[in-house]
């Protein structure tokens, strides 16, 4: 007899259970995704400090975007003011200091990772430079592009995500700010040839690198010649992502052969109100399965009175 539907209806009543075949042909689990969020220049001094101590919160600045960061797998971002415990508040100028009990506004938002070679890395000196690298230390946030010594500043960061190591290197143009006229060996400048060497290096000990590039014209819309040309050769060199600051505006994405580089994602936490360019900025979304890029993107972000929030 052919079964049909109405004699498996009537199985159970004549107390029989229909046959069922299992296979022992197991499915592969899904691979996980895994998400990398960039932020821009974040700066922890001057007003955006002075607004935090109003709010007596010295967190307040990052609390607008803590939840999308802590969301990420890893989260990333430029650190635009180093930390120090010696001398005044700084409240106003060009030159930066970040008191001790600002590094509650990277630890809320779960920022892994931060770039500390920038054109304000010397704004507090030496002591500051070191200050800062324990600081970040203690915290549990990785600070690329400095060091301790020399050979340090090119060593970078390797962290590992399901089951991915994913490495980390930062390099800047300027590190004096127009304040030294000598050089600091402990800060990775922009030199394409050394970065070339740095991303084989990291290549030796993960299987992703993303570089940070600090470098552009401030204000200025569009990647300078000498941007595209180190952010392309960072790709050519091995590199998955590139990913620029310090114009405080924000440049388009470019996907360049197998990566994909984001000139500038502008300002993230900043007081420079006297521009609305400047209070607009991005986060650069990166997802991989495995070692390979699935999707990208830019979420716009808005600073309102230094602190930043997305823009739905």
């Amino acid at each position: 007899m052919t079964p049909t539907r109405r004699s498996f209806l009537l199985a159970p009543a004549l107390g029989l259970v229909p046959f069922r075949i299992e296979s022992s042909l197991k499915l592969p689990a899904l691979l996980p995704v895994t998400r990398l969020l960039f932020g821009g220049d974040v700066m922890l001094s001057r007003h955006v400090a002075a607004v935090a101590r109003k709010q007596a919160d010295p967190a307040w600045p990052m609390r607008g975007v803590a939840g999308l960061f802590s969301s990420a797998d890893i989260a990333f971002v430029n650190l635009e003011s180093p930390f120090s415990d010696r001398g005044r508040t700084v409240e106003d100028g060009m030159v930066f200091k970040a008191e001790p009990e600002m590094i509650e506004a990277l630890s809320i938002a779960g920022i892994d990772v931060v770039s500390t070679a920038n054109n304000h890395s010397r704004d507090r000196g030496s002591h500051g430079l070191e200050f800062t690298l324990d600081l970040l230390a203690k915290a549990g946030i990785a600070a690329v592009g400095t060091g301790l010594t020399a050979e340090a500043s090119h060593q970078g960061a390797v962290l590992q995500r399901n089951g991915v190591r994913f490495g980390f290197l930062a390099y800047t143009f300027d590190q004096s700010n127009g304040n030294y006229s000598d050089r600091d060996e402990r800060i990775a400048m922009l030199d394409a040839d050394r970065m070339t060497m740095d991303v084989k290096s990291m290549l030796g000990r993960a299987d992703v690198v993303a570089v940070s590039m600090h470098a552009g014209w401030e204000y200025y819309r569009r990647p300078n010649p000498w941007q595209q040309k180190f952010a392309r050769a960072a790709i050519d060199a091995g590199a998955s992502i590139v990913v620029g600051h310090h114009p405080h505006v924000t440049h388009t994405a470019e996907s360049y052969a197998k990566g994909i580089i984001f000139y500038s994602l502008g300002n993230l936490v900043f007081d420079q109100l006297q521009r609305k360019e400047t209070q607009r900025g991005a986060i650069a979304d990166v997802r991989f399965i495995g070692t390979r890029i699935v999707s990208y993107g830019m979420i716009p972000i808005e600073i309102v009175q230094t602190v930043p929030k997305v823009v739905y």
